[in-house]
């Protein structure tokens, strides 16, 4: 006999009793060799366990004696289905298998051999393996009478089966209902003598799939099956062809059916077809921008289920209940909807593998997502307890006392009050944060000062209210407040906004009262209210993205502060919303970043993308340089990082898209041509070599590239592609090809205009050099001032060796001997023709860069310095920007401190003046009278080193 001791002493009875019914049905010889297996403690207590916690199991088992043995003594009894050849026999193979796999799942989770995932798994192949089993034989069969069905072209036509919620994430429980969508590619007949359209081929293979899965018979159902997510619901056509559905969720689709696609998956019919229909719905469910709106949508399908819940008394429902299953989902399923557009990762359909992807995004706070999903596996396995009780569809936990006992020793708890008090702090957590992700703006935020804004909104184009609107304004300092009524007015009665749907209406509406009282506490009221609306008249047929801003007050408070500090910033706002997404973490804005975290963040995001999708692999690498551009200016306007390390970021920034641009276009020329001989991805024998203000590290905000092309491949060699290329055609296609990723116009505008002139003989030379030719360049034909830019050049990406060989050769070609009054005769000409040609400065204003004493004159300077004599101290030349030149300049006893501080401070002082000109988008001029004593230092040192 098996030990009732094993099991709480109420509940040893019934355990004897089933125990009992089991052997008679087994006969002796059967009871005998399972009593020896359940000698094995682990295997008596999973017995009784799932005895004593499922009817339905312990039926099965009586049914078929010999499956308890199987289940005793093997770890997994997999999917097997018998013949048939008829729909009688699949549907009773089907049925049969459905029990025999219902009840394993039910064993293992309760002798803790599965986890959940694995169970779920299991129920989930099971429906996947009936759906597509009687699709394929229904099929055959209607096609035997009706001919195959095919498109007006003649293809042949397959149905697709969409598995919706947790079938769709290969989540399915116990007792579960699965969620189906029917669909097939095109229109059309079939092709036999009894000649039907294609829609009624495919509605009755619905039909007839439905009835195998859903009817009832002696050996019970397969699955219940749910139709009702289909366009139109029950008033809907069973079936749908691809066009109607892409059409239906375009132009009627509503935000609960977004929610329902985020779990939609093909699980059965033709794969390449099914992934087809999948690209046609990917636009309706992520929007390619970040979407608070779906916040919404949940919220008020969360009320309606809370209705529901209070109404029909389903405190206790883990699934629907405060806390539960379904709050759970949506959380993670808000974070899908409003950021699985920019974010495709967020588009996996399984909770589990999601909840890290936002745990590590910042998405929720570290911890949360073990701490969610440890809540989430105790929620459904005692929501799998629950149904395999009696193989009902129930999330209710009991209220009978012993039904309660009953439950507790089924999933391994010493009592009911230790199960209770579990699930309760279970649901605290997932009540906590729902209500953080999801809860109603008024419910997170303070009561907001805008309120008495609303009225001048509402009221600012109506004449009778204008005296009192425009005391208003004043008195919050909008002045002249004539001019910001009349701003506002424009605005509230543009047709734009007079044609808005009343859902974005609603939304403006909303939005501008906090804008005002916002704006107000700004020391410039006006200036921001004119430097934010163009922002808002651009998302006002996007408002979602003004949902952003009105559920995440500190977004707004960041938005009038940049935009206070840098109309370039709200320029860049209104021509990318997207970017708003960057101020909703004021700590990850403003936290300066190094060269490593700014490669290894785009790194992450292109390896998000997929590698054969080059315009979204463009689109990723320009959002990226707009949003980090955008926090290196909001961390320069709000002090965050001095000039220095602004340019630093800048730089950064570009070498980093610089490498991963140059890796793209790598790959596609390698999958055209193949690779040239001897290089690989990881040495590509190619280089890139930064002039200018990229050489120097001194990129500022919207800085050209200047860049040349180097290689060291042997160019009598090939590609070893299909299609073969000699080895120089391969590098300047490929340097074409760079080009064309930096420079192309798409929707986010190009990533950067680049600038080749610099390669040796300008435009008339090759836009791709060996470093053989580049070296008897330099040394033959080079103009001087070809060799003070080489002082400025290094090389920022590609192969590293030939980086360093660049490097080297630099170095030699800098200490070259030099002739000092030839070098400086040549300087200095070259100096006056670009100040004539260049030169802003007048009576009035100094030009900070070609002005005489300005930035242009202390680089010269530097570049006189550097290659007059580096031939006797190399050291000069070993840095490429100004600054660290000059203090090697002092550090080798060739200039002395006092001069150096002097022309840094200088070079410091007109920089940073150029950084705050160029955020406010202003020329680099300023007031004759300002920096005279710099100036004055620059041209002192001018004439002293140059005369």
């Amino acid at each position: 006999m098996i030990d009732s001791a094993i099991c709480p002493e109420p509940l040893r009875p019934q355990l004897q009793s089933l125990w009992q019914d089991w052997r008679e049905a087994a006969g002796p010889a059967l009871a005998a060799e399972a009593e020896a297996l359940l000698q094995e403690k682990a295997l008596g207590l999973a017995l009784a366990r799932s005895f004593i916690g499922s009817e339905f199991l312990y039926r099965q088992c009586c049914r078929q004696p010999d499956f308890l043995l199987e289940l005793l003594q093997q770890d997994d009894l997999g999917l097997q289905l018998p013949c048939f050849d008829s729909d009688e026999t699949l549907d009773l193979a089907l049925r049969q298998l459905r029990n025999r796999a219902t009840a394993e799942v039910i064993f293992r989770d309760f002798a803790g051999q599965w986890d959940i995932p694995r169970a779920c798994l299991r129920l989930s192949e099971l429906a996947e393996l009936a759906i597509s089993t009687a699709l394929q034989w229904h099929h055959r069969q209607l096609a035997q009478r009706y001919g195959e069905p095919r498109d007006k072209s003649g293809r042949a036509q397959s149905l697709v089966v969409l598995g919706m919620g947790k079938l769709g994430a290969r989540e399915l429980n116990l007792s579960s209902d699965i969620d189906l969508i029917f669909a097939y590619p095109d229109p059309g007949h079939t092709d036999g003598d009894q000649c039907v359209e294609n829609q009624k081929f495919f509605q009755r293979l619905g039909q007839r799939l439905i009835k195998s899965l859903d009817a009832i018979t002696a050996e019970g159902f397969v699955f219940r099956v749910d139709m009702r997510l289909r366009p139109y619901g029950d008033s809907g056509p069973l079936v749908s062809h691809f066009a109607a559905l892409e059409d239906y969720y375009q132009t009627q689709g509503r935000e609960w059916e977004r929610y329902a696609m985020v779990k939609a998956r093909p699980v059965a019919g033709d794969q390449s077809v099914a992934a087809e229909l999948m690209e046609l719905l990917r636009p309706f469910t992520y929007r390619r921008y970040i979407d608070f709106s779906a916040i919404d949508a949940l919220r008020e399908m969360k009320a309606l289920i809370q209705r529901q819940v209070r109404a029909r008394g389903l405190i206790d429902n883990i699934k629907l209940g405060r806390g539960g299953i379904r709050e759970l989902e949506f959380i993670v399923q808000a974070f899908q909807l409003i950021r699985g557009g920019r974010v495709p990762a967020l588009r996996e359909r399984n909770l589990l593998t999601i909840l890290p992807l936002l745990e590590a995004d910042g998405h929720v706070e570290p911890g949360v997502a073990d701490e969610l999903g440890n809540c989430y596996l105790l929620l459904r396995r005692v929501e799998h307890a629950l149904q395999a009780y009696k193989d009902q569809q129930t999330q209710a936990l009991p209220q009978d006392p012993a039904e309660r006992e009953r439950l507790a020793f089924a999933l391994g708890r010493d009592n009911w009050d230790q199960l209770s008090r579990e699930l309760a702090a279970v649901r605290n957590v997932v009540e906590r944060e729902f209500d953080t992700v999801i809860a109603p703006p008024e419910e997170i935020a303070e009561p907001h000062v805008a309120e008495e804004w609303q009225g001048l909104w509402s009221s600012c184009g109506d004449e009778s209210s204008e005296e009192i609107n425009l005391q208003t304004l004043e008195n919050a300092g909008f002045s002249p407040a004539p001019e910001a009524l009349e701003l506002l007015r424009d605005l509230n009665h543009s047709p734009m906004v007079v044609a808005l749907p009343a859902s974005s209406r609603e939304r403006l509406d909303h939005f501008m009262p906090l804008l005002l009282a916002a704006a107000s506490l700004q020391e410039r009221p006006l200036l921001v209210l004119g430097r934010v609306l163009p922002l808002v008249r651009s998302v006002l047929r996007r408002s979602a993205y003004l949902v952003l801003i009105n559920e995440n007050p500190p977004v707004l408070s960041q938005l009038v502060q940049l935009c206070s500090a840098s109309p370039r910033i709200a320029e860049q706002l209104a021509r990318h919303p997207i970017l708003l997404d960057e101020l909703l973490d004021s700590r990850r804005l403003l936290a300066p970043a190094t060269a490593e975290d700014i490669a290894d963040e785009l790194r992450r995001e292109l390896l998000r993308v997929d590698p054969a999708d080059l315009e979204l692999q463009m689109e990723t690498l320009r959002y990226f340089k707009q949003s980090q551009s955008l926090r290196i200016a909001a961390q320069e306007v709000s002090g965050a990082l001095p000039l220095m390390k602004v340019s630093d970021s800048l730089t950064w920034l570009a070498e980093g898209i610089l490498q991963q641009s140059l890796s793209v276009a790598w790959a596609q020329m390698v999958d055209k041509y193949g690779q040239p001989a001897g290089a690989t991805a990881e040495d590509m024998h190619f280089a890139i070599v930064a002039y200018g203000k990229l050489g120097g590290l001194e990129l500022s905000h919207g800085s050209d590239l200047d860049i040349v092309f180097v290689h060291d491949a042997d160019p009598q060699l090939a590609t070893d592609g299909a299609t073969s290329i000699d080895n120089l055609r391969f590098y300047t296609r490929l340097a074409q090809r760079l080009i064309h990723i930096l420079q192309t116009r798409t929707l986010s505008g190009p990533l950067y205009e680049v600038d080749t002139r610099l390669r040796p003989s300008g435009n008339s030379g090759l836009l791709v050099t060996s470093m053989k030719a580049f070296e008897k360049y330099q040394r033959e034909s080079a103009w001087t001032w070809e060799h003070q830019a080489l002082v400025r050049a290094r090389p920022v990406a590609g192969s590293e060796q030939l980086c360093k060989d660049f490097e080297a050769l630099r170095l030699k070609l800098l200490c070259e001997p030099r002739n000092e009054g030839k070098l400086r005769e040549e300087v200095v000409g070259m100096r006056d023709k670009m100040r004539s040609h260049l030169d802003k400065s007048n009576d009035q204003n100094f030009d900070l860069k070609h002005g005489p004493g300005g930035i242009v004159d202390i680089e010269f300077l530097v570049q006189y310095a550097a290659l007059a004599w580096a031939q006797t101290a190399p050291s000069i030349v070993r840095y490429t920007d100004n600054i660290r030149i000059l203090e090697s300049l002092n550090d080798a006893g060739l200039m002395p401190a006092k001069q150096v501080e002097h022309l840094i401070d200088a070079y410091k002082a007109y920089r940073s003046e150029g950084h705050r000109l160029a955020l406010q988008q202003l020329p680099g001029t300023v007031s004759d009278d300002r920096f005279t004593a710099e100036r004055k230092t620059v041209l002192t040192n001018w004439q002293q080193l140059l005369g």
